[in-house]
C-alpha cells in the first residue's frame, strides 16, 4: 500500500471507529474499534479501496455529493464495502454482505459518517 493509500485507509478506519463510538448502542465488540496497527491486512486493503471509491465519486461528481441524502451516502459506502467482502472472502459472513435495509441503524449511520469524512477531506 502506498503512503497515500495508507492515509486514505487510515482515515476510513478512524471514521469507522468514531462512528461506532458515536452510534453503537452500549459497548461494541472489541474488533469494531481495533486500532489501526492491529487491524488485519485484508481489512486495511478493503478500507483503502472503499476510501478511494468514495473519493473518486466525490471528484467525478464535481463536488456535488453534498446534495445526496444521508441515506444515499451511507448506502454508497455499504455497497462498496460489500464488494470488498466478496473480493476478500469466498464465503463472507452474512453480516459482512447484508443489504442496506438489513444493517443495524448504528452501522448505517457510521457508513454515512465515513462518506462525510472522505467528502470533507476532498473540499
Amino acid at each position: 500500500m502506498s503512503q497515500t493509500e495508507d492515509e486514505g485507509a487510515r482515515l476510513f478506519r478512524q471514521a469507522w471507529i468514531a462512528g461506532v463510538r458515536r452510534h453503537f448502542p452500549g459497548e461494541s465488540k472489541a474488533g469494531y474499534v481495533t486500532p489501526w496497527d492491529d487491524t488485519p491486512q485484508w481489512e486495511r486493503e478493503a478500507a483503502g479501496a472503499v476510501y478511494e471509491q468514495v473519493r473518486q465519486f466525490v471528484v467525478v461528481s464535481g463536488g456535488r455529493t453534498s446534495r445526496l441524502s444521508r441515506e444515499q451516502r451511507g448506502r454508497f459506502v455499504a455497497t462498496c464495502w460489500t464488494a470488498q467482502m466478496f473480493k476478500h472472502f469466498d464465503d463472507p459472513k452474512p453480516g459482512y454482505v447484508a443489504d442496506w435495509a438489513d444493517l443495524p441503524v448504528w452501522q448505517q449511520e457510521t457508513d454515512a459518517d465515513i462518506f462525510d469524512a472522505v467528502e470533507k477531506e476532498q473540499s
